[in-house]
């Protein structure tokens, strides 16, 4: 049961209609969490679809040496398309889902995503534009990972950061952005100083300003 239902009708008033709103208060889990926390590890089971209200969450995927490479980001409104599905033939999640930044979220359980597709055109509306969305994401990886150099990559990577957060300053180390790119700090550090000559950004201690 969810305490604050004044937040949940302000998010969605307008995008469902009220009996779906009644329903999200009902049956949805009201959370905040912090910047750095986990919402699912590999291994664990998905259980609920989140709903992001504000803030910022990374997808991940991990590799056997775990090394993680990034997804997606979920922001204001929008869901996990993986999530949605469920883990088929109850197998644990492949992916991890952390913080970006304090984070508002409401969870809603994963049975309610099929009843609402039938109940709800709202809802229905929601969860393939969720799909979409998320299928967009792939493609652009996929082709950033096929098509660009690294610098062009890394590019990209600055810019989906800076959108997600809503700003133009990063706090995060090299390694960090390494490991979710799937290569070396020392590339890393290198193709960024590279940009802050050519006046692109502002290097200082696990900060990027983006110029």
């Amino acid at each position: 049961m969810i305490n604050d239902t004044q937040v949940i009708n302000a998010a969605f008033r307008g995008s469902f209609e009220p009996a779906l709103i009644e329903e999200i208060n009902r049956t949805g889990i009201y959370q905040e969490v912090e910047e750095g926390e986990y919402l699912i590890r590999p291994g664990s089971y998905i259980r609920s679809v989140p709903i992001i209200l504000s803030g910022s969450i990374k997808i991940m995927r991990p590799d056997a040496s775990g090394n993680e490479a990034l997804l997606y980001y979920l922001s204001g409104l929008d869901s996990c398309a993986i999530s949605m599905t469920g883990t088929p033939d109850n197998k644990p999640s492949e992916i991890t889902a952390v913080a970006e930044e304090k984070t508002r979220l409401i969870f809603i359980p994963i049975e309610k995503v099929d009843e609402w597709i039938c109940r709800f055109p709202t809802w229905k509306q929601f969860v393939f534009r969720t799909y979409q969305r998320r299928f967009d994401d792939m493609i652009a990886t996929i082709d950033s990972i096929a098509f660009q150099k690294l610098d062009e990559r890394l590019l990209t990577y600055l810019k989906k950061k800076t959108r997600s957060c809503q700003c133009t300053v990063l706090q995060i180390t090299h390694e960090e952005i390494a490991r979710e790119m799937a290569t070396s700090r020392e590339v890393i550090s290198r193709l960024l100083k590279q940009l802050e000559r050519v006046g692109y950004l502002r290097l200082s201690r696990n900060k990027i300003e983006i110029l």
